[in-house]
């Protein structure tokens, strides 16, 4: 008996095309539930690992996208107090970029029906990001500051809105361009990094406690220099470069911490202890509109080409979304 088939993007030519192509359909293991998929969101990661330069965790799909919206068609082996046809959200090891996915039951967010599919499926990756970064790893309490770099991007958006949400005073950095498109979130203070130094910026304004930073590279010793005594430096990403000098003095005198920080190849286990933080902290301000996913753009699965390219272009505020064709 052959196996069942679906369609999903495939790499194909060394990471210079994407096809939509048949491949086997996965089965549900113990504990996981099928996904037919509605929309998906784009990640750098999925630029990085189109490219050859992100391996695959292992046991993780090789296919693209690590978030999805859509409907559970089928549970597996001792899946309880889920059901067929419940409308679900989920962060993901791989294989977003499909018609059908698994997913560990104790990973799915449940879909109130007024939220779409396209916007919940821009949640998960963006919002997981931002609270474990800020207020697990970057211990984030109430009376304290952040400065998030890269605002406009997904995870920014983000972190602006659960910085606001819990009291906190949140810093931006982000490019002239962008800078109405962030007004509405209501930051503390936008930093224009073509126009301004963010460490003049800060240290004007008192430093602050947690930086967020995606950016590596030759921030580093600006970050240092406006971070408060105790200060937390959570690195996510290495945009900037991966190398700089660390001014170990000022680290010591400060008890400054750095702390490096991925989402992706965290084991199960604390994928789903984190989901549970997010089920009781984060989502019902999502379920209610006060918090939200900000998409930038919308495409068909099949125009997945042309939403790296836009990705890549570094125009985009907020999220990608691929949405997936019923038939």
């Amino acid at each position: 008996m052959s196996s069942p088939i679906m369609k999903a993007i495939v790499v194909e030519n060394g990471g210079a095309s994407l096809a939509w192509r048949d491949v086997p359909r996965p089965e549900p293991q113990d504990d996981e539930v099928l996904v037919r998929v509605h929309a998906t969101a784009l990640n750098r990661a999925d630029l990085l690992q189109r490219a050859g330069l992100y391996p695959v965790p292992p046991g993780a799909s090789p296919i693209l996208g690590l978030e999805v919206a859509g409907e559970i068609v089928e549970l597996g082996h001792g899946v309880e107090d889920v059901y067929v046809g419940d409308r679900v959200c989920a962060l993901l090891d791989g294989g977003g970029y499909a018609e059908y996915v698994c997913v560990p039951s104790g990973m799915l967010l449940h879909l109130p029906e007024h939220i779409p599919m396209a916007e919940a499926a821009a949640v998960p990756e963006v919002f997981y990001t931002a609270y474990l970064n800020l207020y697990l790893e970057g211990e984030l309490t109430a009376g304290e500051s952040a400065l998030i770099h890269a605002g406009s991007s997904g995870v920014g958006t983000a972190a602006i809105q659960i910085c606001r949400h819990f009291g906190n005073r949140v810093y931006v950095t982000t490019s002239a361009s962008k800078i109405d498109a962030l007004r509405r979130f209501e930051p503390t203070r936008i930093i224009d990094r073509e126009r301004e130094r963010f460490v003049d910026v800060l240290r004007e304004l008192g430093g602050v406690d947690v930086i967020l930073d995606p950016v590596g590279g030759g921030y580093l010793a600006d970050n240092l220099t406006i971070l408060n005594k105790r200060g937390r430096l959570v690195l996510i990403g290495l945009l900037g470069g991966v190398s700089a000098e660390l001014p170990l003095a000022r680290l010591l005198m400060n008890r400054q911490r750095i702390i490096g920080s991925v989402l992706r190849s965290r084991s199960r286990k604390e994928k789903i202890e984190i989901t549970r933080r997010i089920a009781e902290r984060i989502w019902p301000a999502i379920c209610d509109g006060r918090l939200y996913a900000v998409i930038d753009r919308e495409y068909s699965i099949l125009e997945a080409d042309s939403a790296h390219a836009h990705m890549r272009s570094n125009s985009a505020v907020g999220k990608i979304v691929l949405n997936v064709p019923r038939d």
